[in-house]
Parts: C-alpha cells; sequence; structure tokens
C-alpha cells in the first residue's frame, strides 16, 4: 500500500533534508506533497533538489497558517491513506511497517509518539512520554500521523486555526466512531526550535487559544505544558552555563 505524504513547510531547512530522507527510508511513497508558506530560506532548493532524485513531489504555496495548509494538502491526497510528517521530525526505522500492525476496519489513525531530541536522561524521558502520550488524547497531533483519507476528505478546518488545528483533525475523525491509537512504537524524533517552549512562546499559544475560543482545552493541558516550559528553560540555562564554560 503506497501512502501520499503531506509536509507543510516555511523556512525549514535546519532539518528538512533529514526529514524527507526519513520519509523515503521508512514509508512507501506515492506522492511527497509539500505546502510551502512562501519561505525566504534555502527550503525550497532542498525541496527540488529531492525532486530530481525522486521525482514524486507536488510543491504548493500557501499563503495562510497551519489550518489552511493542511486543509490544501488533504485536498491533494490520492491514496486511501495519508501521513502527516512534521518538517522537523525524523521517523524511526520502518515506521510505516508499525504503524500498518495498528490497522483495521474501526481504525481511523494511528499517531507516532513524538521525542524530542533533546531529552538524554532516562528518567526525563519515562516521564515525558508519558505526557505526552496524556497530551494525544485531549488534543491530538500530527508530528507523524497515518489517517485515513476518506474520514477527512470533507472536513473543514477552521481556518483562524494557526493552533489546534490538530484536535479539529483529531475530533473530526473520532466523531465518525473511529479510533485514533496512539503508538510509543512508532515514533518521531522532533527537533524542535528552542523558542517552541520558552516563556514567550508559552505566552504566546495562550494569547492564540484564547483568540480562537480553545481557552477550555489549554486549561486541561496546564500542567503538561507546564512540563514542556520548565524542561526548555531547563535545557537554556544548561546550554548557557556550558557556553560559559568554553
Amino acid at each position: 500500500m503506497d501512502v501520499d505524504v503531506i509536509i507543510i513547510t516555511k523556512n525549514s531547512q535546519h532539518m528538512l533534508s533529514d526529514c524527507i530522507k526519513s520519509v523515503y527510508r521508512n514509508l512507501p511513497v506515492n506522492h511527497l506533497i509539500v505546502i510551502d508558506g512562501h519561505s525566504a530560506d534555502e527550503t525550497l532548493r532542498i525541496v527540488r533538489k529531492f525532486q530530481k532524485q525522486h521525482g514524486n513531489i507536488l510543491l504548493f504555496q500557501d499563503k495562510g497558517n497551519r489550518a489552511t495548509a493542511r486543509q490544501k494538502g488533504i485536498s491533494k491526497v490520492e491514496t486511501e491513506w495519508f501521513v502527516f510528517v512534521d518538517s522537523d521530525a525524523v521517523l524511526c526505522k520502518d515506521w510505516f511497517k508499525k504503524a500498518e500492525k495498528h490497522l483495521n476496519h474501526n481504525v481511523g489513525g494511528v499517531w507516532g509518539i513524538e521525542i524530542w531530541s533533546t531529552i538524554q536522561n532516562s528518567t526525563v524521558l519515562k516521564l515525558f512520554l508519558l505526557i505526552t502520550r496524556k497530551i494525544f488524547d485531549l488534543r491530538g497531533g500530527t508530528h507523524d500521523t497515518l489517517i485515513r483519507t476518506d474520514l477527512v476528505r470533507d472536513i473543514e478546518i477552521p481556518k483562524n486555526l494557526h493552533v489546534f488545528e490538530d484536535a479539529f483533525i483529531k475530533d473530526w475523525i473520532t466523531r465518525k466512531g473511529y479510533k485514533i491509537i496512539a503508538c510509543y512504537d512508532p515514533f518521531c524524533l522532533h527537533f524542535r526550535p528552542e523558542s517552541v517552549w520558552t516563556v514567550q512562546g508559552s505566552l504566546s499559544i495562550i494569547a492564540d487559544a484564547i483568540r480562537i475560543g480553545r481557552f477550555t482545552l489549554l486549561v486541561r493541558l496546564t500542567l503538561a505544558y507546564g512540563f514542556y516550559t520548565a524542561y526548555s528553560l531547563y535545557q537554556l540555562v544548561m546550554k548557557r552555563i556550558r557556553q560559559g564554560f568554553s
């Protein structure tokens, strides 16, 4: 079974090559659908390099946000199942073979858990996996997600959902009576930018949640997001300490 793969990009040069390499190594790609938000860095050059190599990349531009980009990507899918992959994620070995084992008639999607690339401590990793798994139950995720196309062919993602569009997709599928299986294997390594879980980044997420009316969901995620922010601040402090000694 071949699958279309959707990657949303905007100034994604820092990890895009590794991401796309992992896609072709671990997924049976029909088309790689790239929805680009008018990147100003080397993103498009990287995409064109892989197009010359593989010849099955479809590149589209989108001036909106994550909601409009995902909507456009879904509209281009031709296969029975497709996969969302974040542009800064690297898929584990045999990602699709592992995900395929979970498929049956009442499964609408399979989500592979994300693991932040900076986590080295085994205790922190166990806590992170537990919290991340609970977050998916609340809001879903699209870092590396296999989705049954027919269930979202009629989806209309609100254009204001710059965040929480993944929650909308998850709810859309489950309201149709299908399950989304959250897995510890397959998984992806997520090379998140440092700015995501800083105090400023967290305040930005809160402001977005209030603006789009998802504050109740955010409240339910407070403790989990607090852990993410605390961990990211710890990483930042340790980085500056190491720089001070170098």
